[in-house]
């Protein structure tokens, strides 16, 4: 191939299979998601122990996850964690490493959202004698959700964009996909564009969705009753 050579015909008949490898890509960043988001509100409420052992360990725990490449956790955890009798799937690890990484970011999003409720809704809720339990879900965490939403949203598109990073332990992802139709038929032009396209609407098209939620979201806060 000598210059642009776009070959529409080619490029039909491969649409279908990278769309196919990009519900992999969306399910591993949808799952990856709601994982990391589950596993930074317990860093965040964990960094609030009273407990200080909890805290410093947590602490460097977090610390340890961020200051480590992405990559070399995939690897840890697909290729060494099954000599300690843990092995999982491509999908399973890549949801798990992802969502581990960047919980860790998450945490210290939702610490400075629980961190920026005013002091004196603490209080109420304590002459309330209202329980932990009851002052996060009921007080703390509706008001603190809205002002963490842009942050949250775009570590969650950030996500999606490392989802290539899981071609490395053989998960059949949209960026995997184009370079086995490359190879097999010594084109690459029209697979890798097809997959930077389909990265730039997706992200586009959640960057819009975020903005719309964060809009959207009553500033008062909602029970989460």
């Amino acid at each position: 191939m000598n210059g642009f050579d776009w070959d529409w015909a080619f490029t039909w008949d491969v649409l279908p299979m990278i769309l196919s490898a990009a519900k992999v890509t969306l399910l591993a960043t949808l799952l990856g998601s709601i994982f990391a988001i589950i596993m930074g509100l317990v860093f965040a409420l964990l960094r609030r122990s009273k407990s200080r052992l909890t805290r410093t360990s947590v602490y460097w725990i977090v610390e340890f996850i961020r200051s480590t490449p992405l990559l070399v956790q995939i690897f840890f955890l697909y290729y060494v964690m099954p000599e300690f009798g843990i092995s999982m799937s491509p999908l399973a690890t890549g949801v798990f490493a992802l969502g581990l990484h960047y919980g860790a970011y998450l945490s210290e999003v939702f610490r400075s959202g629980i961190d920026g409720i005013e002091k004196g809704q603490w209080e109420a809720s304590r002459a309330l004698n209202l329980s932990i339990i009851d002052t996060y879900r009921d007080i703390v965490l509706p008001q603190a959700i809205r002002p963490m939403i842009p942050a949250t949203g775009n570590y969650i598109i950030a996500m999606f964009k490392e989802t290539p990073q899981l071609s490395a332990i053989t998960l059949l992802e949209m960026l995997q996909m184009a370079k086995i139709i490359g190879s097999e038929n010594f084109r690459y032009l029209e697979p890798f564009t097809l997959v930077g396209l389909l990265y730039l609407v997706f992200s586009i098209v959640a960057a819009y969705g975020i903005y719309q939620i964060e809009k959207r979201f009553p500033k008062e806060g909602f029970s989460l009753k």
